[in-house]
C-alpha cells in the first residue's frame, strides 16, 4: 500500500517526542509516603504503590486503578495443561515490574466521552480552533466515526456499567493516549506477558482460581454462565489475587502484541522483562486479545488462552471500503473490550508512543483515508481540552 506522504510524515510526527508530555512534572499519583493500613499496597522507594481513583477531566466519570507487585512468572501453558494450544508454549520465564491496573474494564460510560471527540474535532475545524499543525502533531488523536449500526454492536447492551465493546486494538491505542494527555499520566494496553501476569495474580494453575472448572461461576461470565439479557455490567463477580475484576471472562481484553506462533523468540531471550514481550504489529490483523468473553467456554477463559483477531471476519459487515480502522462489526468481536494499565516508572517518549500508535502500514492507510474524506476525527489532546469542549458548549 502506497501512503500519502503528507499523512505518512503525520504519523512519522506523531511518533517523535511530544514538548507537552517530556515537560510534564512528575505525576505522584497513586503513590503515598506512609503503607495504609488496609488494602493492597505496594512497597516503592520512598513510599508505596495504592489504589487510587482518576476522574476524567470534564466529565464525572471515574476509574480505579490497582497496585500489582512486580515479580516473575511462567508465561504460558504447561504441556499437559488441558485445552492448551500450540501457541501457548514453550513457557517462559518472565520479569515483571510494578504496575498499576485499572479494576475493570472500560466501560461504555467512559468509552463514549471518546466516541463524542468526533463531533467535537470536526467542530474546532469548522471554526478554526485548536487546529493539528507542524509543530503540535505529535499531541493528535483520532477519534472514531460513528457507528454503522449501533442496533447491531449494542444488541446486547450499551449501558454505562458494561463494559465497551468492538473497538479495535487501534481504537484502543487511541483512547489510551488521550486519557493520558487529559489526566498526564501514562495510560496504556498491556504486552501479553503483563497482561497475564496481571491476570494469574501470583498463581500458575489454568485459572486464577485454580484448575476447577467448576468454580468459574463465581469468578467469571462465559457462555455457560451468562444472564439471559446477555453481557453483564464491570465488576460485579469476585476478585482475583491482585484485586482485579473480569480477567477472565466477560469480554476479551486487547493487548499491544501481534499473534505469534509460539513463544520461542522469547524462550531465546529468557528471562526476559514483560515490557519487551511483544511483537508490534506490522498489520492489522492477528493481533492478540486475552481471557475470553462471556460468549466463550470455560476451557477458553484459561490465562495462558490466546486469540488472534481477524479483520476480515471480524470486519465482514463492514459496508465501508476502507473498512473502519476503528472499529469491529461482527461476532466474536463484539465481546473485545480492554482495560487500562500504567507502569510504576513511566515509559520514555519513544516506548510510551508505540503504545499509543499504529504501526501497521495497513492502519496507518486506512486511517489517511478516512480523515482525508471527512469521515474520522482528528484534533489535538492536552489538559486544555476540557475547557475548550466547555467553551463550545457556551
Amino acid at each position: 500500500m502506497r501512503l500519502n506522504r503528507n499523512f505518512a510524515c503525520f504519523f512519522v510526527a506523531m511518533a517523535g517526542l511530544s514538548p507537552t508530555w517530556a515537560d510534564a512534572p512528575t505525576a505522584t499519583v497513586g503513590i503515598s509516603e506512609t503503607k495504609p493500613a488496609d488494602g493492597p499496597s505496594v512497597e516503592v522507594d520512598g513510599g508505596f504503590m495504592v489504589p487510587y481513583t482518576e476522574k476524567i477531566p470534564g466529565t464525572d466519570l471515574t476509574f480505579e486503578m490497582i497496585p500489582v507487585p512486580g515479580g516473575s512468572f511462567l508465561m504460558g501453558s504447561p504441556e499437559d495443561e488441558e485445552g492448551r494450544r500450540e501457541d501457548e508454549g514453550p513457557q517462559v520465564k518472565v520479569n515483571v515490574d510494578p504496575m498499576w491496573v485499572a479494576k475493570t474494564e472500560i466501560n461504555w460510560a467512559q468509552y463514549d466521552e471518546y466516541m463524542n471527540l468526533y463531533k467535537i474535532f470536526k467542530e474546532f475545524e469548522s471554526q478554526g480552533i485548536r487546529s493539528v499543525t507542524d509543530d503540535n502533531k505529535a499531541d493528535a488523536i483520532t477519534a472514531p466515526t460513528e457507528l454503522y449500526d449501533s442496533t447491531f454492536t449494542w444488541e446486547f447492551g450499551h449501558e454505562p456499567e458494561q463494559a465497551a465493546v468492538t473497538m479495535t486494538q487501534y481504537s484502543a491505542q487511541q483512547f489510551s493516549k488521550w486519557l493520558s494527555r487529559v489526566t498526564g499520566q501514562q495510560y496504556r494496553l498491556p504486552t501479553e506477558a503483563e497482561w497475564e501476569y496481571a491476570a494469574r495474580g501470583g498463581t500458575q494453575t489454568p485459572f486464577y482460581w485454580g484448575d476447577d472448572e467448576a468454580a468459574a461461576e463465581d469468578h467469571a461470565w462465559y457462555f455457560d454462565n451468562t444472564p439471559d439479557e446477555g453481557q453483564s455490567p464491570v465488576g460485579t463477580l469476585a476478585e482475583n489475587p491482585f484485586g482485579l475484576q473480569d480477567m477472565l471472562g466477560n469480554v476479551f481484553e486487547w493487548t499491544v502484541n501481534q499473534h505469534t506462533e509460539d513463544y520461542s523468540e522469547y524462550k531465546q531471550r529468557e528471562p526476559i522483562n514483560a515490557i519487551d514481550v511483544v511483537k508490534w504489529p506490522e498489520i492489522g490483523s492477528e493481533c492478540v486479545v486475552r481471557g475470553g468473553s462471556w460468549e466463550s467456554d470455560v476451557e477458553d477463559l484459561r490465562c495462558a488462552a490466546r486469540l488472534a483477531s481477524d479483520d476480515e471476519a471480524w470486519k465482514e459487515e463492514d459496508p465501508n471500503f476502507p473498512r473502519s480502522p476503528w472499529w469491529f462489526t461482527s461476532d466474536p468481536a463484539r465481546g473485545v473490550g480492554f482495560r487500562l494499565f500504567r507502569s510504576y516508572k513511566p515509559l520514555d517518549d519513544e516506548l510510551i508512543t508505540k503504545f499509543w500508535e499504529a504501526s501497521a502500514e495497513d492502519v496507518i492507510g486506512d486511517v489517511e483515508s478516512r480523515i482525508q474524506g471527512g469521515r474520522g476525527g482528528l484534533g489535538i489532546v492536552d489538559p486544555s481540552l476540557p475547557d475548550a469542549i466547555k467553551e463550545l458548549d457556551n
